[in-house]
C-alpha cells in the first residue's frame, strides 16, 4: 500500500501552508475595521499646494528641512507627494545616494512626476501608489514621513495611519505641514491633528509655525505597538 501523499512532500504541504496562513492574515488586515473621522474630508483637486515659486520665496522647505535635520543618510517618504514640490528638495538635500520615495494615491500625479525626476535628472526616488487608506511604503524603511498640506484629504486617518506605522523605522518621525483651519477648506485645526493623531498612540514632540510661509510643522513620534482598531474612539468636534 502507497503511503499517504502528505508524508511523501510533508515540507511542501508546510510551506504552501505557510503560504496560506500569510494569505489569511493579509486578508484579514484588509477587512479590518476602522472608525470614521468625526469631520468633513477635502477633496483632492490639485497636485500643488501653491506656485513653488511663491512657498520658496517664503523659505517653506528650507525652514522645515532645517527645522528637522535632513541631512544625507535619512531615509523620507513623502506622502501625497503630487508634483513633487518636497521631493525635488529632498532630493537635493539628501545627495545622489538618496532614499526618499514619493507616495500618492493619484496614478496622474504620480506619473507627473516620474517625468520630472527624469527630466531634471534626480536620482534616489521610488514612486509609490498607494490607496486611500494605505501608503503601502515598504516594511521598516522610513526614518521621517512629510505629509504636506495632505492630512485634511486622508479619508481616514485612522486606518492610514495604522498602515503607516509598519514603514517606521526604530526612532522615526512623521511631520506634518498643514494650514490652521476647517479641514473642508483644506487644513486642519492643530487640536483635531493631536487628538486623532494621539487615538492612534502618535505622539506629538514638536510643534512650530512656519510664517512667513502658510501653515504650521507638526512633528509627531509613533507608538511602540499599534493601537487595535477596535479600541480606536474617533475625536468628536
Amino acid at each position: 500500500m502507497r503511503p499517504p501523499r502528505v508524508r511523501r512532500v510533508g515540507a511542501a504541504v508546510l510551506v504552501v501552508v505557510a503560504i496560506e496562513t500569510v494569505a489569511v492574515l493579509a486578508t484579514a488586515q484588509d477587512a479590518l475595521r476602522f472608525p470614521k473621522p468625526d469631520r468633513p474630508v477635502a477633496r483632492i483637486i490639485s497636485p500643488s499646494y501653491s506656485t513653488e515659486e511663491i512657498r520658496d520665496r517664503h523659505g517653506e522647505a528650507e525652514r522645515v528641512m532645517d527645522h528637522l535635520g535632513i541631512k544625507p543618510g535619512l531615509r523620507v517618504a513623502d506622502v501625497g507627494a503630487g508634483n513633487g514640490y518636497y521631493t525635488v528638495r529632498l532630493a537635493r538635500r539628501l545627495g545622489p545616494a538618496a532614499t526618499i520615495y514619493a507616495q500618492d494615491v493619484e496614478p496622474r500625479y504620480l506619473r507627473g512626476l516620474v517625468k520630472r525626476l527624469e527630466r531634471e535628472g534626480i536620482r534616489g526616488v521610488t514612486p509609490v501608489q498607494g490607496t486611500p487608506g494605505n501608503p503601502k511604503l515598504p516594511r521598516d524603511a522610513v526614518d521621517l514621513a512629510i505629509l504636506s498640506h495632505v492630512y485634511h484629504e486622508i479619508e481616514n486617518p485612522y486606518e492610514f495611519f495604522y498602515r503607516l506605522w509598519p514603514a517606521l523605522a526604530n526612532g522615526a518621525r512623521v511631520a506634518i505641514i498643514d494650514m490652521n483651519k476647517p479641514t473642508q477648506d483644506h487644513g486642519t485645526p492643530p487640536d483635531l491633528l493631536r487628538c486623532e493623531l494621539a487615538t492612534l498612540g502618535y505622539r506629538e514632540v514638536d510643534f512650530v509655525s512656519l510664517a512667513p510661509a502658510d501653515g504650521y510643522l507638526a512633528v509627531f513620534a509613533p507608538p511602540e505597538t499599534r493601537t487595535a482598531p477596535g479600541s480606536i474612539r474617533p475625536c468628536t468636534r
